[in-house]
């Protein structure tokens, strides 16, 4: 114990001693030996390298600390067709369309394969089969835009949104000798000249909402072919051969045959519940929507700014007035139920999925056709086993007869048939019983055949 406690008073002095030297070699000036200060550098050089992993790992740990909870990938697209990657979550997409809460719930994982269609007041929600987009008259917004089964509408995104011309907004001008033809489309006056034949360009909504459809029909149609072209071959071998291994894939391809059928109805159900509604499909005019809010904002505005300058004899007037351009306002921009451009779209993607359906059910036809025969091959087949079994049966009863009689003389009693006086009577005895049994045979054969128990 007491050279313990000695030593303590050493070491704390040894310390004490230490760490003076070191503040003195911190208070000299540098050193000129290069050497030294090569020395310095290098260790410098090895505590730079060292605190270089922390560095590095804290943008991880900031991108991290920003990345939101329920943040999803999404692509936006403008009427160029320039695209962007944003990481955005339901508020900032909510804010961002104007739409409520719930329609991010449609675009979520748990309708993955429904079909909705829906108008709300700046947005449009689509949601048909794997494209999940936010459509507004200015930009989309797509969902998963990474998806394998997404690439393809990205891609006609990419490649015909800058092909289609912006739209060329007029005033109905009757001084205009240029002029040739006014056409009021989605609730915007276009100047149609000779060159564009009396066309007028569909929305941005509609242009994007057409390139949907054609991505989805094309997928269920491309779909249905690789299903025609895997059914018919399956179905004719077992036609041919009635086995597990074929009535396994035929059970396969009869399921995959129900899930394609439900989806691609689901899209044509949609479609048909748009076409019979009116109001519903004019809510889909996003652009005539916004042109008119537009319209009525400059109105507005107008009004007030001469409403200031305007005094009190002149109100009556200037009421008058904006009574006046409101009621302008709104009859040309009163045929709001002019949904004919849309209704002809949505008819002519409904014939093309009408088309698919007939397809898919022709299939489904063919393979209830083939159920229907393989049955009736079973019950030819158990027809055959129940003759059989007739014929069997019919003859094993005669046989027991015949063993009866053979049992009977068997038997360890006194007779004197067993003499051998009567001994050259035994075989034609055994033959004649023989012969009236198997006639017994024929004779029930041909009444089963009368009663057409058997075939002929």
């Amino acid at each position: 114990m007491g050279k313990r406690s000695g030593k303590k008073p050493l070491s704390f002095l040894s310390r004490r001693i230490r760490s003076a030297k070191r503040l003195e070699l911190q208070r000299m000036p540098p050193s000129p030996n290069p050497a030294a200060a090569n020395v310095l550098q290098n260790n410098a050089g090895s505590l730079a390298a060292e605190a270089a992993p922390p560095a590095a790992a804290a943008p991880h740990g900031a991108k991290g600390a920003k990345k939101k909870t329920g943040a999803r990938l999404w692509m936006r697209f403008d009427r160029d067709g320039q695209s962007e990657i944003l990481e955005c979550d339901k508020n900032a997409i909510i804010k961002r369309a104007a739409i409520p809460a719930r329609d991010l719930r449609i675009l979520g994982p748990v309708f993955s394969h429904s079909s909705n269609i829906l108008a709300r007041e700046k947005a449009m929600v689509v949601n048909l089969e794997f494209i999940k987009a936010i459509v507004t008259a200015e930009e989309v917004l797509l969902l998963d835009p990474l998806s394998q089964e997404v690439l393809p509408f990205v891609d006609q995104l990419r490649r015909q949104l800058p092909l289609k011309s912006p739209f060329r907004i007029h005033e109905p001008d009757h001084t205009d000798k240029q002029t040739k033809e006014m056409c009021s489309v989605d609730g915007q006056w276009l100047h149609v000249n000779e060159a564009s034949e009396g066309e007028c360009e569909l929305p941005f909504e509609f242009q994007v909402l057409e390139i949907a459809l054609e991505v989805v029909c094309s997928y269920l149609d491309s779909n249905v072919a690789d299903l025609e072209r895997v059914a018919y071959p399956v179905l004719d071998e077992l036609a041919m051969n009635v086995s597990t291994k074929n009535l396994e894939r035929v059970r396969s391809l009869k399921s995959n045959l129900t899930r394609l059928l439900a989806r691609v109805q689901k899209v044509r159900d949609e479609i048909e519940h748009l076409l019979d509604d009116n109001e519903d499909m004019a809510h889909l005019y996003l652009t005539r929507k916004q042109i008119q809010n537009q319209q009525c904002e400059a109105l507005m505005a107008s009004a007030a700014s001469n409403s200031i300058v305007a005094a009190g004899p002149n109100l009556a007037r200037l009421s008058s007035n904006i009574l006046g351009n409101a009621s302008m306002v709104t009859s040309i921009y009163s045929d709001d139920n002019n949904v004919e451009d849309l209704e002809m779209l949505l008819e002519a993607y409904f014939m093309q999925l009408d088309g698919t359906r007939n397809k898919i059910l022709s299939v489904r036809e063919y393979i209830d056709d083939t159920e229907d025969y393989v049955n009736i091959q079973l019950d030819n087949q158990r027809n055959e086993l129940i003759q059989l079994q007739l014929i069997l049966t019919t003859a094993s009863f005669v046989i027991a007869i015949n063993t009866l009689i053979a049992g009977i003389f068997a038997m360890n009693i006194p007779c004197q048939l067993y003499a051998p006086k009567y001994q050259p009577f035994f075989f034609p005895f055994v033959g004649g019983t023989s012969a009236a049994c198997f006639l017994m045979f024929l004779l029930m054969l041909g009444y089963a055949r009368w009663k057409k128990l058997l075939g002929p």
